[in-house]
């Protein structure tokens, strides 16, 4: 792990001080170190009805109130939530590119919400998706002493996820944070990071050169993971392209965030750096002020 890495988690743990984590809406809190949630689940706390519908299990339906209503309606409950937070980092070659400082704004940001975790009384453990999904030395102590960390993985993220070395804390917070600038159903790597979560943040982290289209003229393009090179010759149709290109790949994880009833937020990294600028989390209810 490069020496400068360290001095960028540092100052993300001393941001993370003004924040706490906002856990799921309407979480009393519990008395044995668990939390409950604003999901239905299977816990013991009577949460609401609603109507019923296909595939729902039959041994929730209230028959009491069918009798009285001729309707056929099902008991939820309130689904237990413990005090975890995952932080999965995107391990990919293309969050270190040269002249970039996303790798500096991962590993800040991941370092600012493991500290807001802290704040907020949760646990917390950091993970790398890198040829495996791994959890990273040190990650349940503060981000400061976190070790082993290497921006270098020439696959895919998404597939990484499917080779995790260990599983998931259950019933806890799941945060991502990546550029989400490769190619993988969304929708595959939600559903595996909500498998048995009460919560799942997706932060994409971009660099303005990521955001803006290209100049124009002849350039050359090198694939940070694959090495391959592609020339091109860029207009105002090719700048227009990349633009929608790239809103539609953001507004496809966003609707497939909103289906698996995830969060999805977009920083930028330099923005991120120079000011802290994380109105967009306060925003989403990622974060609040402390």
């Amino acid at each position: 792990m490069q020496t400068e890495y360290q001095q960028y988690m540092i100052e993300g743990q001393r941001a993370g001080l003004r924040y706490c984590l906002i856990p799921p809406r309407n979480v009393p809190q519990g008395l044995i170190g668990m939390q409950m949630g604003n999901r239905p689940g299977s816990s013991l706390e009577f949460m609401d009805h609603r109507e019923y519908q296909p595939g729902d299990d039959l041994r929730r339906i209230d028959w009491s109130a069918y009798a009285r209503s001729d309707k056929l309606t099902v008991k939820l409950y309130r689904e237990e939530v413990n005090p975890h937070v995952d932080i999965v980092i995107d391990g990919s070659a293309s969050m270190a590119l040269q002249d970039s400082r996303k790798a500096h704004a991962t590993l800040a940001l991941a370092a600012l919400l493991a500290q807001s975790a802290d704040n907020a009384g949760y646990a917390h453990r950091a993970w790398l998706a890198g040829e495996v999904c791994q959890e990273i030395t040190n990650s349940t102590e503060q981000p400061a002493t976190w070790q082993s960390i290497d921006f270098d993985y020439t696959g895919n993220p998404g597939e990484s996820l499917m080779k995790q070395t260990s599983p998931l804390q259950p019933r806890g917070i799941r945060i991502l944070i990546s550029d989400l600038l490769w190619l993988y159903d969304p929708m595959a790597t939600l559903l595996r990071l909500s498998e048995k979560a009460t919560s799942v943040f997706v932060i994409q982290l971009l660099a303005k050169a990521d955001v803006a289209a290209p100049e124009r003229g002849n350039i050359r393009l090198v694939d940070s993971e694959t090495q391959q090179t592609l020339e091109l010759f860029i207009d105002a149709s090719t700048q227009q392209r990349y633009r929608d290109r790239l809103s539609g790949h953001q507004q496809n994880w966003h609707n497939c965030t909103r289906q698996c009833g995830a969060t999805m937020a977009t920083l930028i990294a330099e923005d991120m750096l120079a000011n802290w600028d994380l109105s967009e989390l306060l925003q989403k209810e990622i974060l609040r002020v402390s």
